[in-house]
């Protein structure tokens, strides 16, 4: 539902009248656009907000502006943008008729495109939150069918690895999943219950 701030319907009544249906169709442009934006006034003037500034309205005594907040942002590929410095004339010139006015809907495109650019600025400000790191070696693993039948064939084997750390336990599995070969993680299988009934974790030779 659009919201309409009542400075600004003052300000279109006080407008002259060749201003009064040029105002009243961009303020009705930009809630087409973007239902949500929000009106406000700065420097006396209509202005439309989402994300930060999008454009403005003005009206002076022989004619109408309408202008983007940061036009030196926008694509402008209908190649419409022409701001004519100090002349208060906006982004496109002096604007005396409706008809001055680019096509509706490449207004619609360039109010959108500005919201669009609000919104990417506002998400690159957002302070960037680190997530906290969390140890592989500490997550919770699950112990492979094939080794866990070896440890209950081997109570002393299995009780000693119930004692081990979820990292200690982790270096063991991760040792077995890595192997390339069938081979392989037969003779990783039979060094692991030797090291395991000795108490010796899968990195004992580096320990101090």
């Amino acid at each position: 539902m659009p919201t309409y701030d009542p400075r600004i319907d003052a300000y279109i009544d006080k407008a002259a009248d060749f201003a009064k249906p040029i105002l009243m169709h961009l303020r009705d442009l930009a809630h087409r656009t973007v239902p949500e934006i929000a009106e406000t006034t700065k420097w006396s003037m209509p202005f439309f907000e989402c994300n930060g500034p999008v454009c403005y309205i003005a009206a002076f005594k022989n004619h109408c502006a309408f202008g983007f907040w940061k036009s030196s942002r926008l694509s402008d590929p209908h190649k419409v943008l022409h701001e004519e410095e100090g002349s208060g004339a906006g982004s496109f010139g002096k604007i005396t008729r409706l008809a001055d006015l680019p096509a509706d809907e490449i207004l619609i495109e360039y109010i959108a495109e500005m919201v669009a650019i609000n919104a990417q600025e506002q998400e690159e400000k957002k302070p960037t939150v680190k997530k906290p790191v969390i140890s592989k070696t500490s997550a919770p693993v699950e112990t492979p069918a094939y080794f866990m039948q070896l440890l209950t064939q081997n109570p002393q084997a299995m009780a000693v690895f119930e004692k081990f750390s979820p990292s200690s336990k982790k270096e063991y599995i991760s040792w077995f999943t890595e192997a390339k070969t069938e081979a392989t993680l037969q003779k990783r299988l039979e060094q692991a219950m030797e090291w395991i009934s000795e108490g010796k974790q899968r990195n004992w030779k580096y320990q101090k």
